[in-house]
């Protein structure tokens, strides 16, 4: 046993060494602005090297020690230290993790459930799945978004730039001749001086008004107001509900894999699922399935539930196979949302860019036009 802890580590230690491309390393990256720094990419990875090196025999402390040691960062290498010494003293694999406070109830609750059922080795794959999906979902929202991002704010501070400095420029010109301006122009002139006089009064009203919905970002009725704004966008709403749906299925899926009882697998889904018109519904759908009532009964009366799903989870209680219609229904929500997200890219991008692109060129016509009129009285034909 020893060889073979020695060996695992001296291959844990090379590919540490020769870690990730910088390309693959940017993809990976865990993008998480606020809360733990042990985010979904770094969970993965902690739960399939668990789960391979349990399955290769080694005990769980040696496990702990191999990936401690792998660990690039400081803060994460004192975090499995506290969770392999909290196993010395003899709590469970779910108590020590509790303990660090960087791992989520559904996290928890599935290792205990794999602990008592000794399936630990079958749950481990499952988180290692769940986040391996997380994080692909990050990444296709994030490609969709970034390019559009980048010209959105582009185009934006171009605009700004044209209003605030160059158009003024003009009206000092215009001024001297003493002419009447096209109604273009004059309608530019009227934007430009409001960005010169009020531009720090819009500045703070914007600023003080984000801090704001920051601040309210948890409330009830700020996330039923938004939820319903916009699941009524057009074509953003459905993906966004998608998403979601996805991210439902794939959780409780797991969870009645793992043997889970239906009221707790509602319950560990809610704290997984951060979409207001899902996470409201599974407050009354648990109290429904308590009394006896079948699921798809309960999913039935909320409309952010579509047909498909209520037909299939029908069909799966019937068969007595949930867990495989939910990975069903994820697997066809998921490849939905990345055929949207694909279009966004492919429609958005170049509608952005023409419609932006049109705003410059108003003000750059606005601009000339009068310099034209101008021109041609001076030199008549």
């Amino acid at each position: 046993m020893a060889i073979k802890i020695d060996k695992l580590e001296k291959a844990a230690k090379a590919e540490e060494k020769k870690g990730p491309s910088p390309v693959m390393e940017f993809l990976n990256r865990d993008i998480k602005l606020f809360g733990s720094n042990f985010g979904d990419k770094k969970k993965e990875k902690f739960y399939s090297e668990l789960q391979t090196l349990l399955n290769a025999g080694v005990d769980i402390k040696s496990v702990l020690e191999i990936i401690e040691q792998s660990q690039a960062k400081a803060e994460d290498r004192e975090l499995i230290e506290n969770i392999r010494e909290s196993l010395v003293k003899g709590s469970l694999l779910n108590e020590a993790l509790k303990e660090t406070g960087k791992f989520t109830d559904y996290e928890i609750n599935s290792i205990k459930i794999g602990e008592e059922s000794g399936k630990l080795s079958e749950v481990l794959y499952s988180l290692q799945t769940y986040f391996e999906r997380q994080i692909e979902q990050k990444r296709l929202v994030i490609n969709a978004i970034s390019y559009p991002t980048i010209v959105l704010f582009t185009s934006f501070g171009a605009v700004f730039f044209l209003m605030r400095f160059v158009v003024p420029m003009f009206k000092d010109l215009f001024k001297r001749f003493n002419t009447d301006l096209p109604t273009v122009t004059q309608w530019v002139l009227g934007v430009s001086e409001f960005f010169t006089n009020y531009f720090w009064i819009v500045l703070l009203v914007i600023v003080a008004s984000t801090i704001t919905l920051i601040s309210q970002r948890k409330k009830e009725w700020y996330l039923k107001l938004t939820s319903t704004i916009l699941l009524r966008v057009p074509f953003f709403g459905e993906l966004v509900r998608k998403i979601h749906l996805a991210k439902f299925c794939q959780s409780l899926g797991l969870l009645i894999s793992a043997k889970t009882p239906m009221v707790r697998s509602l319950s560990l889904t809610k704290g997984m699922v951060d979409f207001y018109p899902i996470a409201s519904a599974i407050d009354e759908i648990e109290a429904e399935v308590t009394r006896g009532i079948p699921l798809s009964q309960c999913l039935a009366k909320y409309p952010v539930f579509d047909k498909k799903m209520l037909a299939l989870v029908k069909v799966g209680e019937e068969a007595n196979q949930l867990d495989k219609m939910f990975d069903k229904l994820y697997k066809q929500y998921s490849d939905e949302a990345k055929y949207q997200l694909n279009l966004i890219g492919t429609i958005v991008e170049p509608v952005m860019i023409v419609f932006l692109g049109g705003i410059v060129a108003i003000i750059l016509v606005a601009m000339y036009l009068p310099l034209f009129k101008l021109s041609s009285g001076i030199y008549p034909q």
